[in-house]
């Protein structure tokens, strides 16, 4: 992995980040804390660090390798979480804690951490344990049936509405607020972004107009 040159400076020099390395929206965050300055040690499997040769998402940050699986590897991230003031990980409901690394554990190392979930469906719910895909949470949240032509199918926007959008850019913000919190009240946070929800977000303008009688729900 390669560290941006300057990235020392930056509105979000000195905040230390751990990102347990994911798909999409989780590095998308990671990324976008990294490029304002911030410390992000992203931990992958050993001789992880994804297939492809050169990865943006990866960008700015440090990796290390550990593996969760065997029994000290919870101890090595509870480890850098004492210094740390964000945890990010982006594993199904449970994982993390049968991993040694939820944020129970994580707390009782850090009071002060912000650990940032990301999910597609929550914490809970009918479809809390269900694998999930872009298509599956913006098609649920309503995002994804007016985009395409009249008297066609809806389109598919690549992955940016749910993953990226109503994924990634709500972790960062969530955990974001939540570093502003924790300086006021000396206590961490557990931040859940849920990209069915954060993909509901994404259409408030449009259920704004439709009230305004400004937008129909027909295609084209």
């Amino acid at each position: 992995m390669t560290v941006r040159e300057g990235q020392e400076m930056g509105p979000l020099k000195g905040v230390r980040v751990i990102e347990i390395a994911g798909i999409g929206p989780g590095p998308f965050c990671a990324m976008m804390l990294a490029d304002m300055g911030a410390d992000v040690v992203r931990v992958d499997r050993p001789g992880g660090g994804g297939t492809l040769p050169v990865d943006l998402l990866n960008r700015s940050r440090r990796c290390v390798g550990v593996n969760l699986k065997d029994p000290n590897g919870a101890s090595v991230i509870l480890d850098m979480v004492e210094s740390a003031d964000i945890l990010i990980e982006g594993f199904r409901p449970g994982v993390a804690e049968r991993l040694g690394i939820g944020p129970e554990a994580c707390h009782a190392r850090n009071p002060k951490l912000i650990y940032g979930r990301m999910t597609g469906w929550g914490q809970d719910g009918p479809l809390a344990d269900r694998a999930g895909h872009d298509m599956n949470y913006i098609a649920i949240a309503g995002a994804m049936h007016p985009i395409g032509p009249k008297g066609g199918p809806p389109g598919i926007p690549l992955n940016l509405v749910g993953d990226f959008g109503g994924g990634g850019m709500m972790l960062a913000f969530g955990v974001l607020c939540a570093v502003i919190e924790s300086q006021r009240s000396g206590r961490g946070q557990v931040v859940d972004a849920a990209m069915v929800d954060g993909s509901i977000a994404l259409t408030t303008m449009f259920h704004g107009l439709m009230s305004m009688g400004m937008w129909t729900t027909e295609r084209g």
